[in-house]
């Protein structure tokens, strides 16, 4: 299989899988499952996002920029990470402030910029990967929440009465955006002059906002003051997540 067979394919997967996630909860208005399970997924998901960012993407951008910028002393890979951290979470941040002034059009908006810029960033770090293996990390890291990803984004887009055509659009723009990523990072990868540049960026900032999602995103919006026991199989499942990428990085 060619890299670029690959990619489709993951392009499609990826958007099959976040669109078939909110037929049910669209047609119903109703929850798919349990916000327990979603938490559980989303615990394991976000493990995954922080190996992908500490043992795949940071790596890479910073293996490739000192190859093809040996003379740039500052640490450039990393203040683009911190830039794309950054990033979601003044949106995030912005979004918490604006509830209290307009608690019913602020906050579903807002966390949807943030979900669709975080989807647009992962598709363009597979997208930029040179061979399947890496690629292969990123999808994993993909696949294991988009489906929780689009639920929350359609639950909340619901819970604060926004129009089903509005509902639907939103969702919509959120399952195109990672194959539109992929799309973008592969003509990076294949045609653009000074690639080396942009896939060291790409990286970078892609490790942001994994590193973001995956630490104060989940805390965020998955506090737990009770259910100490509940809370321990989050952290099992976000070690086993973040281990599982650290195991894959020894073969890639």
């Amino acid at each position: 299989m060619t890299l670029i067979i690959f990619k489709t394919i993951a392009a499609v997967i990826i958007f099959l899988i976040s669109v078939a996630a909110v037929i049910y909860p669209l047609k119903t208005k109703q929850e798919i499952a349990p916000a327990k399970l979603l938490e559980l997924g989303e615990a394991l998901a976000s493990g995954i996002f922080l190996g992908v960012a500490f043992f795949h993407l940071l790596p890479i951008s910073i293996s490739v920029f000192h190859e093809f910028f040996d003379t740039v002393e500052y640490p450039v890979p990393e203040a683009i990470c911190m830039g794309g951290f950054l990033l979601l979470l003044f949106l995030e941040r912005l979004s918490l402030a604006r509830s209290f002034l307009q608690p019913t059009h602020s906050i579903p908006v807002l966390l949807a910029i943030v979900l669709v810029i975080h989807a647009l960033t992962e598709g363009a770090a597979l997208g930029i990967g040179e061979n399947i293996s890496d690629s292969l990390a990123i999808l994993i890291a993909i696949i294991a929440h988009k489906g929780a990803a689009s639920i929350a984004l359609c639950m909340v887009l619901m819970r604060y009465n926004q129009a089903y055509s509005r509902t639907l659009l939103i969702v919509i723009l959120f399952a195109l955006m990672t194959p539109i990523g992929i799309a973008a990072g592969t003509a990076v990868e294949v045609n653009t002059h000074g690639r080396e540049f942009w896939i060291a960026a790409f990286n970078a900032f892609a490790a942001g906002t994994f590193i973001y999602m995956s630490t104060i995103h989940q805390a965020q919006f998955h506090q737990r003051t009770e259910e100490e026991a509940y809370s321990m199989k989050e952290f099992v499942l976000f070690a086993l997540g973040l281990i599982g990428m650290g195991v894959l990085a020894l073969w890639t």
